[in-house]
């Protein structure tokens, strides 16, 4: 029987690429009108009423699994979904999407000096200078090219949420590695949704106190269904249907395109301009990658979350 084509499993793994990119754009456009953490609690509500029905029984199946590893699967669920969103969302009220998919390309690289800090991963001369080049390309687009914001330190604190953000889900993805595998990763999704909500909820009920509402209306509907659907669910399933189709390796490769997507829709949505120091920050995110020889499975490794 002749092999089936992998056509599927790549255009699946380009439309996870886009709707990642696309969570960023649509944070940022509407960033006036809902509060960080609304969105937040809200992508994952949405994403928790539609995992529901399909992995809970997963969940429950895997339940000792679980406990076993109840402290790992409670900082999965508290970095990667409460943490890593809050933050990106809460970066984006200050500062352009562009900024946003451009940074989130450099965790690629911040995961190598954690791994061999945390974890004693292996860690060469190469791939330290890799680091730095790369965290030169982003300081890069974080100072606009300027010498003098950089070593003033001034600097826009939505990028530095952004930071935070990367460095959040650098942690989050070496936390994964060490997981059990028989774990059913849709039951781990669920429980680890859950996990975050929980986590959020204090936050987002401080923000409504505080008078960050949001106003009821169909475009803000519409976000909120975007970013549970789209790239919380949607995105899941098209990445696990990719690596089990291509390998871990080839769809891994697929997530360099979120700066690609996330540049060309912040210019046709949003009106934002691509500069100068945007492209020699990308070069040197890219240098950084390159050089460090990073291999494809060590990217964010989206397997229970997505950006």
């Amino acid at each position: 029987m002749p092999a089936r084509s992998p056509a599927l499993a790549y255009l699946l793994l380009t439309l996870t690429s886009l709707f990642w990119s696309g969570n960023f754009v649509v944070a940022r456009a509407t960033h006036a009108a809902i509060p960080p953490l609304a969105l937040s609690f809200g992508r994952w509500a949405i994403a928790l009423a539609i995992l529901l029905p399909f992995a809970s029984a997963r969940a429950w199946r895997d339940r000792a699994l679980l406990r076993a590893q109840w402290g790992r699967v409670v900082l999965l669920g508290a970095i990667g979904i409460a943490g890593f969103n809050s933050l990106a969302y809460a970066g984006l009220h200050f500062t352009s999407a562009t900024n946003a998919v451009l940074t989130n390309s450099f965790i690629p690289i911040l995961i190598l000096p954690l791994g061999a800090l945390f974890l004693r991963e292996p860690f060469s001369v190469r791939q330290a200078l890799g680091v730095l080049i790369s965290f030169w390309g982003v300081m890069t687009i974080f100072s606009h090219g300027e010498l003098s914001r950089l070593l003033a330190l001034d600097l826009n604190r939505g990028d530095l949420l952004l930071l935070l953000a990367a460095l959040d889900w650098a942690v989050y993805t070496l936390l994964l590695r060490r997981l059990d595998p028989r774990i059913d990763r849709f039951g781990l999704l669920l429980t680890i949704t859950a996990i975050g909500l929980v986590c959020i909820a204090p936050f987002a009920g401080w923000e409504w106190l505080s008078g960050a509402r949001v106003a009821p209306s169909w475009g803000n509907l519409a976000t909120f269904l975007y970013v549970g659907i789209f790239p919380s669910v949607l995105a899941y399933l098209f990445y696990n249907y990719g690596v089990a189709r291509v390998g871990p390796a080839q769809a891994g490769s697929f997530i360099h395109l979120m700066p690609v997507f996330g540049t060309l829709l912040a210019m046709a949505f949003l009106g934002e301009r691509f500069e100068w120091f945007h492209a020699l920050g990308m070069a040197g995110i890219f240098a950084g990658l390159l050089l460090g020889s990073l291999q494809p499975r060590a990217l964010a490794q989206p397997e229970t979350k997505s950006p």
